[in-house]
C-alpha cells in the first residue's frame, strides 16, 4: 500500500486510515482488537482516534476508545512501531460536561493535560499526530452552515494553542500537529502564526469529505494546496448512507439494518440524518449500481481518486466491513462516471454539510 507524506511533516501514512470511534460503543474490545489485527495484517499503518471517543459521546465511554487501543498495543508490543498514531484533544465542551468540567475554552494548560491523559490511555510515550478536534472559536461546524459573529466569544488564541503544542513537541510527547473541522481562515492563521513565531506547522486537517458533503472543495482545498497541508477525509461513506443499506428502508422503522443512524437517535438529528442527505445518497447509490459498482466501491473510489485527499478515514464495526472497504481501494472511476457524479452534485449540492 503506497505511503503519503502528511504536509511538511516526516510522517508517512497509507492512503487508508482506520478510524476507531465505534470502538467502545458499537464494537467491544475483543472485536476491536480483531479489526486492528486485520488492519495491520493488510498493510494499513495509520490509526485515528480521539479523547472524546467513542461516539455518540457519553460520560461513560469518554476515553474508552483510546483505552481499547492502549490495551491492543500492550498485547502486541511490536504494533506501536508499525503504525502512525493520531488522536485529538476535544475543543470546548459544548454539551459534554464530563470533558474538562465543561470548559468553554481550550487553553494551554488544558491541551497539555489532555495530551497526558491520551498518552496514559494509549500506553505510549509519543503521539505521532496530535489534532485539535474542533476550534475553540465559533465556527459553523457539525452541520452548521452560517458563521454568526454574535456567537464569537472570547477564547484562547490560536497563538496560545500553538505554544502549548510546541511545548509538547519539545518534550517529545507529540511529533506533528493537525486540525479538524477547520475553516480556510483557521488553517491560514495556524500556518501564518507558526511561521511567524517558529512554532509547529500544521500538517493535516481532518474534515468531512464524501459524495454528500464536498464542502472542502469550496475554498478549503485551495488553502490546503497552497499551504502544503494534507486533508484527512472523514465519513467517506456518509455514516452508512453511501453503502446503500438504507436505500430501501430509510433509517427508522421495521427492517432497518444495523448501523449508527439506525441505532442512535442523536445521530439521526445531525447532518447525516437529514432527509435530503438520504435522498442524495440514493441517487449516488443508484448511479454506482448502474455502472457495475457497489455503492461502497464508488464512494470510496471517489475519495481515493480526488487530488484533495491524502488519506481517507474508514470506520467499521466488523472485520468483514474492513475487508470490504480495503477491497474497494483498487477501484477506479471512469471520467464519464465522475462527470455524472458532478451532475448530481450540481443539482443536490451538499445536503450533509
Amino acid at each position: 500500500m503506497k505511503k503519503i507524506q502528511l504536509g511538511q511533516s516526516d510522517l508517512q501514512v497509507t492512503s487508508i486510515c482506520l478510524g476507531t470511534m465505534t470502538f467502545g460503543e458499537q464494537v467491544d474490545e475483543a472485536h476491536a482488537h480483531a479489526i486492528l489485527d486485520r488492519s495491520l495484517e493488510r498493510g494499513v499503518n495509520f490509526l485515528d482516534t480521539a479523547e472524546m471517543y467513542s461516539v455518540p459521546a457519553r460520560a461513560e465511554t469518554y476515553g474508552g476508545t483510546e483505552t481499547i487501543l492502549g490495551h491492543w498495543f500492550a498485547k502486541n508490543p511490536g504494533a506501536r512501531h508499525k503504525v502512525v498514531l493520531a488522536t485529538k484533544v476535544a475543543g470546548p465542551s459544548r454539551g459534554m460536561p464530563w470533558v474538562r468540567n465543561g470548559s468553554p475554552d481550550l487553553t494551554r494548560a488544558e491541551i497539555i493535560d489532555a495530551c497526558h491523559g491520551s498518552l496514559h490511555r494509549l500506553r505510549t510515550d509519543v503521539i505521532d499526530l496530535y489534532q485539535i478536534h474542533w476550534p475553540a472559536r465559533h465556527v459553523p461546524a457539525f452541520g452548521g452552515v452560517y458563521f454568526d459573529p454574535e456567537k464569537d466569544l472570547p477564547v484562547s488564541s490560536i497563538h496560545e494553542q500553538l505554544e502549548a503544542l510546541a511545548t509538547l513537541v519539545k518534550q517529545g510527547k507529540i511529533k506533528a500537529i493537525g486540525l479538524s473541522n477547520e475553516t480556510p481562515y483557521g488553517v491560514h492563521e495556524f500556518v501564518r502564526l507558526a511561521e511567524q513565531h517558529g512554532l509547529p506547522r500544521v500538517a493535516t486537517v481532518q474534515n468531512p469529505y464524501c459524495l454528500i458533503n464536498r464542502t472542502v472543495e469550496n475554498g478549503l482545498d485551495e488553502t490546503m494546496y497552497r499551504l502544503g497541508v494534507s486533508l484527512l477525509a472523514y465519513s467517506p461513506l456518509g455514516f452508512g448512507l453511501l453503502t446503500g443499506k438504507y436505500d430501501a428502508s430509510g433509517t427508522t422503522g421495521p427492517g432497518v439494518p444495523e448501523g449508527r443512524l439506525a441505532k442512535f437517535e442523536s445521530m439521526r438529528k445531525q447532518r447525516w440524518g437529514r432527509t435530503e442527505a438520504l435522498e442524495a445518497a440514493r441517487r449516488y447509490n443508484a448511479l454506482a449500481r448502474a455502472n457495475g459498482l457497489t455503492p461502497t466501491q464508488m464512494a470510496l473510489a471517489f475519495c481515493n481518486s480526488k487530488w484533495q485527499v491524502a488519506s481517507t478515514i474508514i470506520g467499521v464495526t466488523s472485520v468483514a466491513q474492513l475487508d470490504e472497504c480495503l477491497d474497494a481501494w483498487g477501484q477506479t472511476l471512469a471520467p464519464e462516471l465522475l462527470a455524472e457524479i458532478d451532475k448530481v452534485r450540481w443539482e443536490l449540492r451538499d445536503p450533509a454539510q
